[in-house]
């Protein structure tokens, strides 16, 4: 029997090779796209899991209440890990963890058989249990001991590689590691193999949280927040209970702590449930894993669809067959089982052929993900492929079966279909439905695309193009002035400053300051930007009233300055000239700045101020001149070279660091991109589908009407009439849904664009015309046949 079905599975490609095509390429492109996202999501659901306690493994969060929000966040106070360690009975372990994301600027030298060697590392500090916590697997050293000496440093693989050509006996050699202006010895303790790809904490050297505080004292107290704090907690514990336990355990630290809640979260889940709304859990990364799951589904079912639609046009070039066989005694379930074996075949060489174009494609889409993805026909992965397989010929073959199983002998054997209103109204269903999802994806793909471009262009209130920033390490850290001053001698150098964090991204937050008539109750964030004399200047803030800080002058060292948000949350009405209370010390306002974006368009502006600072600064950010940016750089760096020359001048431009903000929306928007655009070849490939049937049922009729004198323009026009009224249908239907859906994702958005009307016009003239297009090839076809091949077998 299967070499029987297999025969005629060949007898019917040879007699309809350009349907075989179509749908070869529809279900190949189809099952490619599937293909391709499963392992992105595959990937996406295995981030952070590899670590063996990982259902025990839980990061401390605090809800932090200001001004009526409920802020979340991931700082914790760096004493909480011990304390809960010793007073929580639930908790089996507690680790703190300064993460290397806060360090861009951390390096080591070493001396070896090429002399003394200094390398860039991305370094964090962590409490002694880190290594039994999480499951880095240690090449050398005992994890409970390689980090009980204050002057201990674990290192990864490739970076022991680069400093001394191996990893063997490298255990007890002596480094010397540097960060700002400190400069510490360490031993190395262990050595641990390279994290891998699937962990979002990447980091190339570890040390002592005491080796910290050393440096930087004042984080050792209930009342900031800084570290993050992770705990294992004892099999069958109660969350809920957990967390009523834990929720005030600050208040009880330290009874001024009246405003920050703790509750704990799967330390797995942060990367896809990462974002918090007024304190709950409100999505993330989950809902591009989830979307791209439904895209994956739409464009298999639009693709099952067109296989349905194009066995069905060629259906009437097989009734004759379908009637010999039941009048020699064929029952209806054997050619059932005879057409869904076509299908599962079709299928199945569709399948061979999506694994090659994977193999092919998977190099660009590594590229355009930033992943390193593998297509491995492991048994998991074999599995699936069998059962989306057997699904998708099942899905697609199951119409035609009951369809074209279904004839009468006596009928079919005039050549004759047995037509009714619900067969024509499913196939054009199908096509509608097809078409619904095309016009959605268009319309989402333009949305996101306008955001993408609106965020990019919008004045952020500061001038960030020509803009670069680069650490302070080093001699730069020792001499930062006298660096900092002859930086900006050199020609293409507008300006030049420092500051403690970067410009962009999230900076250090206090609620440590007071004004004169503030609520005692009232608990307000406010931004801290530690920033050198000409920071405002060099940014190209805009002063709205009063000035900036005077270069030099003793006096702006009690100075601050605010932004609008900030003055009007604080209701001054004359600031300028007024004192504020700031940690205990009082300070004067000498001018505001206009509002500003340094995070996300997704945030609101919230409230700053400005402080000078002269020491213990992170960053130098430097303006160059337009148009020879280039030739500045080399300047820059020569010079770097001659002032620093243990360290590599690593910059970077403020631009880039703005854009990589939106790194997840654009790769979702080029993946959109293709993925729309193979929706809607597909959808097309039904309706040329549709369009071959159509013409073929009604071949006679046109014959007829050709003699009686109907023009190839009104044939033409019959044809396409009952195709535009269904895209039209599908248009209508696909118009609210993708309003509903791209309104829904703006929301992510405090900055968005407005949903203008012509995004939803543009997406339903492009769908029509592009059906235009592909019904109009098969309509001049039929329109331009002659009579006497129309009528020939009458």
């Amino acid at each position: 029997m299967l070499r029987h079905h297999l025969l005629l599975f060949y007898r019917n490609f040879q007699r309809f090779r350009s349907t075989f095509i179509i749908n070869l390429i529809g279900l190949s492109s189809g099952l490619t796209c599937v293909l391709l996202i499963y392992l992105w999501v595959n990937d996406e659901l295995k981030v952070d899991k590899f670590h063996e306690k990982d259902s025990q493994l839980y990061q401390v969060m605090e809800n932090q209440k200001h001004a009526g929000d409920i802020n979340t966040s991931e700082a914790t106070p760096d004493l909480l890990a011990q304390s809960m360690l010793e007073e929580l009975p639930e908790i089996e372990q507690a680790v703190t963890v300064y993460p290397a994301e806060w360090f861009d600027n951390f390096s080591l030298t070493s001396d070896n058989a090429d002399g003394n060697k200094s390398i860039e590392a991305k370094g964090q500090f962590v409490s002694q249990d880190f290594f039994t916590v999480f499951s880095y697997d240690l090449l050398l050293g005992n994890k409970d001991q390689v980090l009980k000496d204050k002057k201990g440093i674990v290192i990864s693989e490739a970076l022991a590689i680069s400093l001394f050509g191996t990893t063997d006996d490298v255990v007890g050699k002596s480094l010397e590691w540097h960060l700002l202006q400190y400069s510490k010895p360490a031993l190395i303790t262990g050595v641990f193999s390279n994290i891998p790809a699937q962990s979002t904490a990447q980091f190339d050297i570890v040390l002592t949280t005491e080796a910290f505080g050393d440096i930087r004292p004042w984080e050792m107290n209930w009342g900031n927040t800084g570290p993050n704090t992770y705990i294992t907690l004892q099999r069958g514990t109660n969350i809920n209970g957990f967390h009523e336990k834990i929720e005030d355990y600050l208040k009880v630290k330290d009874e001024t702590i009246t405003h920050r809640k703790l509750f704990v979260r799967p330390y797995s889940d942060a990367y896809l449930y990462g974002n918090y709304e007024d304190g709950k859990q409100a999505g993330g990364r989950i809902e591009y894993v989830r979307l791209f799951s439904i895209i994956a589904i739409f464009i298999l079912l639009i693709a099952c669809i067109n296989f349905m639609n194009l066995s069905t046009a060629k259906a009437s070039r097989r009734v004759k067959e379908v009637g010999i066989k039941k009048a020699v005694g064929a029952g209806r379930n054997s050619l059932i089982i005879q057409y869904l074996s076509e299908s599962v075949f079709m299928t199945l060489l569709s399948l061979m052929t999506a694994i090659l174009l994977v193999s092919l494609l998977l190099p660009q889409f590594n590229i355009i993900t930033a992943k390193q993805l593998s297509f491995e026909l492991s048994l998991p992965v074999a599995v699936t492929l069998c059962i989306i397989t057997i699904f998708t010929g099942l899905l697609a073959g199951s119409y035609p079966a009951l369809f074209l199983s279904g004839f009468s002998p006596a009928v079919v054997l005039k050549g004759k279909l047995n037509g009714n209103v619900g067969e024509v109204w499913a196939r054009k269903g199908l096509v509608i439905f097809q078409f619904v999802l095309s016009v959605i994806l268009i319309v989402s793909v333009w949305v996101v695309y306008q955001q993408i471009t609106f965020v990019q262009q919008k004045n952020l209130g500061f001038e960030k193009e020509n803009l670069i920033s680069f650490p302070i390490e080093g001699e730069t850290a020792k001499r930062m002035h006298t660096f900092v001053d002859e930086l900006r001698r050199i020609p293409g150098v507008l300006n030049a400053s420092t500051m403690r964090q970067n410009i962009i991204g999230n900076q250090s937050s206090t609620i440590g300051l007071n004004w004169p008539g503030k609520d005692p109750e009232q608990v307000v964030q406010f931004q801290n930007f530690s920033v050198g004399y000409d920071m405002i200047e060099t940014l190209g803030l805009k002063i709205l009233e009063g000035r900036s800080f005077r270069t030099a002058s003793i006096a702006d060292t009690a100075a601050i300055i605010f932004n609008e948000t900030a003055i009007a949350l604080m209701g001054l009405e004359k600031p300028v000239g007024a004192t504020i209370n700031l940690w205990g010390e009082e300070r004067q306002i000498i001018g505001i700045v206009e509002d500003f974006h340094y995070e996300s368009l997704r945030e609101e502006v919230k409230p700053i101020f400005f402080k000078l600072n002269k020491t213990d600064m992170m960053t130098v950010i430097a303006r160059l001149k337009a148009g020879n940016e280039q030739q500045t750089l080399a300047q820059i760096q020569d010079f770097y070279k001659s002032f620093n020359p243990a360290y590599a001048f690593d910059y970077q431009f403020v631009n880039d660091d703005y854009q990589a903000l939106y790194e997840a929306e654009q790769r979702v928007s080029t993946l959109s991109k293709y993925f729309a655009g193979l929706a809607m070849l597909i959808s097309c490939l039904g309706l040329f589908g549709l369009a071959a049937f159509t013409a073929e049922r009604r071949l006679k009729e046109i014959g007829v009407r050709k003699i009686l004198g109907a023009s190839n323009f009104s044939i033409i026009y019959l044809l396409s009439s009952d195709f535009t009224k269904m895209v039209l249908i599908a248009i209508g239907i696909a118009l609210p849904l993708s309003y509903l859906i791209t309104h829904r994702w703006l929301e992510n958005y405090a900055f968005q664009i407005e949903l203008s009307w012509w995004y939803f016009a543009g997406a339903g003239i492009i769908a029509l015309l592009i059906a235009w297009f592909t019904v109009g090839l098969q309509t001049l076809k039929a329109a331009h046949a002659k009579p006497v091949d129309c009528l020939n077998d009458e």
